[in-house]
């Protein structure tokens, strides 16, 4: 992408992330819990297909401890069909009437501004966008008008194409300039940088060493300025490397978690939230105790961002 006049560096605190009336720090990590109101998603397609049982499943997902919820009605699976806007929000409007008064932000996963704006209307403060501003550039206006936080993430190609061809030149590379570039278009139409998050898309046009690449250099995201989100939750790499069915990859799901926050993640989307916040806790806690080691600007304890205390297990 040709993004001219792009300034070094966007002014702005990694560790400060702007949502409509609120502000989430990210100086601890956050957990952004998955919902999946759709029939063929990897993991749980159609377990939450039925309102009710969306809706019961995100008050589980908010008591377990996630931080902020993130609700989708179309597949991002390798090979899956787009779904028309009018059936996506079909799926999507009662569990958002049926959420809105949980005490944590909502996230609608959607690539369409249309979807986006009406999930706004419906207590939404944040869009997900997978396509990273390729498929609707208007979801950046739609952010800017409304201040709502904005994750833009890198996929080569769309769902249904993007594992024909998982071979970089430089992957690393690759995707940091594409996330440059989409931060910029975002900024260019009226997006705060504090809006924005950026995600290097784990499982999305990559290989199994690929995804293992982007987690061990989180770290080489740093200078873009941004909060990093990664998305390693019960994928296929991790399948492949523990020989493990979808519903028995918690424990690498953690692992990945773990290494992504050593290496300077901020919010990790995950299906076992749980799990996977009780882990990060013991791991920030560790990193913390170190003495002289060089840690992330900004970060400190989850005790001193008035997180409580995890239960003892």
């Amino acid at each position: 992408m040709d993004c001219p006049d792009r300034p070094a560096q966007h002014a702005s605190s990694p560790h400060e992330w702007r949502l409509r009336d609120h502000v989430l720090h990210t100086g601890r990590p956050l957990i952004a819990g998955i919902l999946n109101v759709t029939p063929d998603s990897f993991s749980d397609g159609g377990r939450y297909r039925d309102p009710r049982a969306a809706i019961d499943r995100a008050h589980e997902l908010v008591e377990s401890g996630a931080d902020l919820l993130d609700i989708g009605a179309e597949s991002s699976r390798p090979g899956a069909e787009p779904v028309a806007a009018d059936e996506e929000w079909r799926r999507l409007e009662p569990v958002f009437a049926g959420s809105s008064a949980l005490k944590a932000p909502l996230s609608v996963d959607t690539t369409k501004v249309e979807v986006a704006r009406r999930a706004l209307a419906h207590g939404a403060s944040i869009i997900n966008d997978i396509s990273g501003l390729r498929a609707d550039p208007r979801l950046a206006e739609l952010a800017a008008e409304s201040g709502a936080g904005l994750i833009l993430m890198h996929m080569r190609g769309t769902p249904r194409t993007m594992q024909t061809d998982t071979r970089y030149d430089d992957l690393v590379g690759d995707v940091r300039g594409f996330l440059e570039d989409a931060l910029h278009r975002a900024i260019q139409a009226g997006c705060r940088p504090e809006q924005v998050v950026l995600d290097p898309g784990i499982g999305f046009g990559k290989s199994t060493e690929g995804n293992l690449e982007l987690l061990a250099r989180i770290d080489a995201f740093a200078a873009l300025g941004r909060p990093i989100l990664v998305g390693p939750s019960r994928k296929a790499f991790i399948g492949q490397l523990l020989d493990a069915p979808t519903d028995e990859r918690i424990e690498g799901t953690i692992g990945a978690c773990v290494m992504a926050l050593d290496r300077g993640a901020h919010i990790f989307r995950v299906h076992d939230v749980r799990e996977v916040r009780r882990a990060l806790e013991v791991a920030y806690r560790i990193r913390e105790a170190a003495p002289g080691e060089d840690r992330p600007d900004g970060w400190r304890s989850m005790a001193a961002a008035g997180q409580p205390e995890s239960p003892t297990v």
